[in-house]
């Protein structure tokens, strides 16, 4: 059974599942870290940077990843070179990147009072963090695209190493400044990168010019695509800290309860790194039967992840944020049961999202992300209790997504839709 599963999966899913395992880990040490060391009201602001690293990191340059690693699959299929492209990756990464450290100057002391209770270092923090993930999701994309997912994976690997060891040495130091936790997040990515520039290098390789409109064609939806889908598994816990300001406990709690509950959405990472890759390359090969079976196949591997990983965490939830991070005793397991049920109709609705921006079907992803994101805005700020708004948020805009993407699917023939290699490349 295990071997049937393990073929199932696409090529490079265990070499990257063996880095995500450990920046999985990462994330709970480091959570656990400052949850033990740290006030309630300091864990708040670490819960809070940390949330929105997740929504703006992933929104913001998991998309240039994504794009990166489609064209750079499609044009290693017709045997030509990734240096065209990964130029236009950086650029445009660097540019956003820019546009986000701006717009955190000028409102810096706005941010600071309404997440931070006025801490101005948070704010640097969370700059610092930003850069992390820009870095990271640029080099990622052309290690996934040329299929280097040994380099993927270890760069993955020395980020939560580094995440480990930088935690452990607050605690053992007995440190209880939350801006010393939040800058983690800064330095174990960039080193990372650091790190696994040479392997990066390597993959690149001459190619043919490789125009900013061809790269860009598709990213700004499926910016917008992800900035959505981000929000909607990581709003929770800014939410609860902006509709409820003085309940600082069940802020720090949420970030717990949702660490845990999205444990299978860690181990759906290493798959889907390699998922759009391999879609991709199946469709610019003309293999349609392939594309079709290698997204049910993946389907039946994230049914299988959430539930695995759902049970457990609805029966030791409320038990195991007590004890591992220290969290408030707040939430119970009817909690971790609606975040469980939410995590599996996201990872359903992402796996869906691949097959869509394989397609090149960016406007359409878009538009669903968009529905979810109103779905959750509508429950969010609907009557009443604040903790089960959130929650309920989170399970019905995950379910719409993964609906409306699994009928866009449904309705899509793949063979109009493959890509010609003049698309990719005109200058």
């Amino acid at each position: 059974m295990l071997h049937r599963l393990i073929r199932a999966l696409p090529a490079g899913t265990i070499a990257v599942g063996g880095g995500l395992a450990i920046l999985g880990v990462a994330s709970y040490v480091h959570i656990a870290a400052a949850g033990h060391r740290l006030s309630t009201v300091d864990m708040s602001k670490v819960s809070v940077v940390w949330s929105i690293v997740i929504s703006l990191g992933f929104g913001l340059f998991l998309p240039v990843e994504q794009e990166t690693g489609r064209i750079v699959a499609a044009r290693a299929a017709r045997g030509d070179g990734a240096t065209p492209v990964a130029r236009r990756a950086v650029a445009v990464s660097g540019a956003v990147l820019a546009v986000l450290l701006f717009c955190l100057a000028i409102g810096a002391r706005p941010l600071a009072d309404a997440l931070f209770d006025g801490d101005l270092g948070m704010v640097a923090a969370l700059a610092g963090a930003l850069v992390g993930a820009a870095v990271s999701y640029a080099t990622r994309g052309i290690l996934a695209g040329r299929g280097r997912f040994g380099a993927y994976g270890i760069q993955l690997g020395i980020d939560g190493g580094l995440r480990i060891g930088l935690s452990l040495a607050l605690v053992f130091a007995d440190v209880r400044s939350p801006l010393a936790y939040a800058l983690v997040l800064t330095v174990a990515p960039v080193v990372a990168v650091l790190a696994t520039l040479p392997p990066t290098l390597g993959a690149l390789g001459p190619g043919s010019p490789q125009s900013l409109g061809g790269y860009a064609r598709g990213l700004g939806l499926l910016t917008i695509s992800a900035l959505a889908a981000q929000t909607v598994v990581n709003i929770g816990v800014v939410s609860a800290k902006l509709l409820a300001p003085g309940e600082a406990a069940l802020v720090a709690a949420l970030l717990s309860a949702l660490i845990l509950a999205r444990i299978p959405i860690f181990v759906f990472a290493a798959l889907q790194a390699s998922l759009l890759p391999g879609l991709s390359g199946l469709l610019a090969r003309g293999d349609t039967a392939g594309y079709h079976r290698l997204l049910l196949r993946a389907t039946g591997v994230v049914a299988l992840l959430g539930i695995g990983g759902g049970v457990p965490a609805i029966l030791l939830g409320p038990w195991a944020i007590r004890v591992f991070f220290n969290a408030p005793d707040v939430l119970g397991t009817a909690d971790f049961a609606i975040l469980a049920t939410g995590t599996l109709a996201y990872m359903l609705a992402l796996v869906l999202a691949q097959g869509a921006i394989s397609l090149h079907r960016h406007r359409e992803q878009a538009l669903v992300w968009l529905l979810a994101l109103a779905v959750l805005a509508a429950v969010t700020f609907g009557p009443g209790d604040v903790r089960l708004r959130v929650e309920f948020a989170y399970v019905a805009s995950s379910a719409v997504a993964a609906v409306v993407l699994a009928v866009l699917l449904w309705r899509v023939r793949p063979a109009a839709e493959l890509v010609s290699p003049a698309k990719e490349t005109v200058s």
